[in-house]
Parts: C-alpha cells; structure tokens; sequence
C-alpha cells in the first residue's frame, strides 16, 4: 500500500470537516484567540523575530498563531487540501506565512532555509515510518543552536482500543497499522469513511533518533492531561486539561521534547 497516498487522501477528505468544527475553532482564532495550547506556549517562549518552521502544520492555525506572535513562519503539510486552507486563512487573518505541500521527507526538494526554531506537535510522528528520516529533517532545518520544540501524545496512549479498555497494540514499532473510520476526531459525526496508515513510536526510538543526528535533548516531559478532547471516555479536570475519566491520572497522554542542535 502507498501510505504517503492513502493518508494524503485522508487527510483531504477531513480538511473541510476540521476547519468548520468547533474543535478548531476558526472564529474564535480569527477574532484575536491563540490556537496554542498552554504547553505550547511554555515551550515556544518568545519567538518574536525569530524563524520558525512548523513541520506537518495542517491547515495551518497553530503557524499562524506562531506568526501572530511576531515569528516569521513556513508551515508545511503532505495534504493540498489543507494548505490551500492555510493560505486562505492567513489572508483572512491578515498574517505573512508560507506555506509549502509536501511529503516531510521529501522537504529537502522544497525548501533550503535553516530556522531558529523548528516545531511540530499532536499527532505528528505516528504518519511517519522512520524516525531516523524524520530526525535528519529536523536537524537539517536548524541553524546552529537552534532549538527544537517538539510536543505529541504519549505512545502509550496508543497501545489502547478505542475506549481505552485493553491493550490492543504494541508500545514498540513493528508493521504498519492500517485503520478505518468513520467520521473524524475534530468531528465524530461527520458523514466520511477515513482509510489511513499510522506507526508506534515508543519515546526511545523518538529521543534516540533527535540524539543520534545531533540534537542536544534540554528537556523531556511528560503530562497526566492533553490540552484537547480528543479521545472517547475524557473528563476536564480543569480549563483545557482533558483525561481519560476511568483512568483518571495513572497513566501519561502527552509528551513533549525540547533540543538543540550542537554546534
């Protein structure tokens, strides 16, 4: 199967559902709101000024909530669908980005800048099937000293079904999870049939490939909550922190990374 293909179609078919949901909340970012969520923006400080680039941006709202902080931003996504979005959108908002459409391992044919702050998060390393591909993409685009800001669900949570009764799937990578849906989590009720290939990737593989082409790891955390309802069965335990209720705090749901490039 042609997993670059079969998720870029679905993550076109999703792109429309996503930017009229209430979970992204378009509106609200167009009348002056962040899209970044609270460890976001601890870990990205103040990049005013700086170069950041956004790795798997989708359709562009945390880039240009990163541009609206004064950061000169590049997103870039595999799905045209989304970044046609993305530029539709920082017309609308008013806000200098670029965006670029590609696979992450082929931005090398794309673009050739380095950046003072790379940055990707949620939902990102799972689409990708080798670490050590997706960690020479991201020292590429460092400057020397750069920092990396890197935040994602725990891989644990991904060991569990659906509703979070069993362990269904292994911590460590091995083959390609190919899964079908219906509907999509920005929108559970939303009239489409989703196909899509995804990968566990355990925090060792994750750190070990950013250390091994270069990366210096400052920090690794690891957070009881997720800033978004994205998963079935959530309790808000408080404004914008989200657990799994019958699993209340014994076990992590995101993990964030930060690093910088030696010089």
């Amino acid at each position: 199967m042609d997993y670059k293909a079969t998720n870029k179609k679905s993550w076109n078919i999703r792109t429309e559902h996503h930017v009229q949901s209430e979970f992204y909340n378009v509106k609200g970012f167009l009348a002056g709101e962040t899209a970044l969520d609270e460890i976001t923006l601890d870990l990205i400080g103040d990049i005013k000024g700086k170069k950041v680039l956004h790795l798997q941006c989708h359709f562009g709202l945390d880039t240009l909530s990163l541009a609206r902080m004064g950061a000169k931003v590049t997103g870039m996504d595999l799905s045209d669908k989304a970044i046609d979005e993305a530029r539709l959108l920082a017309e609308k908002a008013g806000l200098d980005a670029e965006f670029i459409c590609c696979d992450i391992y082929d931005l090398p044919d794309h673009l050739d800048e380095q950046f003072d702050v790379v940055f990707t998060s949620y939902g990102v390393v799972g689409w990708l099937p080798d670490m050590n591909r997706w960690a020479e993409i991201v020292t590429r685009y460092l400057k020397p000293s750069g920092r990396f800001v890197f935040i994602e669900f725990h891989p644990v949570v991904w060991m569990f079904d659906d509703d979070f009764t069993k362990v269904t799937y292994r911590y460590f990578k091995t083959d390609p999870i190919i899964e079908e849906q219906s509907g999509t989590y920005a929108a559970t009720d939303a009239p489409i049939q989703l196909k899509y290939v995804c990968w566990n990737h355990g925090l060792g593989e994750v750190v070990n490939s950013l250390i091994t082409n270069g990366l210096q790891i400052a920090s690794l955390k690891e957070y009881d909550f997720s800033p978004y309802d994205s998963f079935r069965h959530t309790v808000e335990i408080s404004p914008k922190r989200f657990r799994i209720k019958h699993l209340e705090d014994r076990m992590p749901i995101v993990y964030s990374v930060v690093g910088y490039l030696k010089e």
